[in-house]
């Protein structure tokens, strides 16, 4: 219960400051952060919660990273499911928090930082594009992962390079999608957003999960199975 209350919290740290950045910050008058300020955003909340809250429970906050880790070896099945649902509900609580705070000056939520492709990718990217960036950023993201937690890998950097590796995701691929590669973070959104965010959440759910399983299948190959 311990690891599934870190979970919780920790993902809803990540959208509420990710996903925070992006709606209140990103384009605020005369000294707006701007997409490189919302990567460091996302990054930024791995980092911090890697390090307060990583050794009780791993700190995954993103269903694609564990099952990830469960395709590359280093995750009980019994506890995948169990993570999942902390995850999709700390996000969900975040983007309700999120919410109230967005609306407290008569705004409308407008696209709430939700995940699209086609006309509501922010570069108008069709769906083919949006899919490949998803898989490949994903993929990408775990293979970091799953190397920087191997038990070869030099310890207490983890956080580090984990959380530098979702910024440059996010500078990559926010301009595709509004960069996922989270489920619960699309599917936290896109509940509020409603509409088109609903009819197109199913790529912002299957195409991270299928990267992640890759990630996690390739690494295991390599003979990384760490601890």
């Amino acid at each position: 219960m311990k690891k599934l209350v870190a979970e919780f919290i920790g993902t809803f740290w990540l959208v509420l400051g990710g996903c925070g950045s992006a709606v209140l910050a990103a384009a605020f008058p005369e000294v707006g952060i701007g997409l490189v300020g919302v990567s460091l955003a996302f990054g930024l909340t791995v980092l911090t919660i890697a390090y307060s809250l990583g050794h009780i429970s791993g700190a995954h906050l993103n269903p694609a990273v564990s099952i990830g880790l469960w395709a590359g070896g280093r995750f009980s099945s019994k506890d995948l499911f169990p993570y999942i649902a902390a995850q999709i509900l700390g996000g969900l609580l975040a983007a309700g928090v999120l919410y109230v705070i967005a609306t407290g000056n008569g705004s409308a939520i407008g696209n709430f930082a939700a995940n699209g492709y086609g006309e509501h990718s922010p570069g108008k990217y069709d769906l083919m594009a949006a899919l490949v960036c998803e898989i490949v950023m994903t993929f990408m993201f775990l293979i970091v992962i799953l190397g920087a937690t191997d038990k070869k890998a030099p310890v207490g950097f983890a956080g580090l390079a984990i959380g530098l590796a979702l910024t440059l995701i996010h500078l990559i691929s926010i301009p595709v999608t509004n960069t996922s590669v989270n489920p619960a973070r699309s599917i936290s959104q896109a509940v509020f957003v409603g509409g088109w965010a609903i009819e197109q959440l199913w790529l912002f759910i299957l195409a991270p999960i299928v990267g992640a399983a890759l990630a996690g299948l390739v690494y295991k190959y390599l003979g990384g199975k760490g601890k």
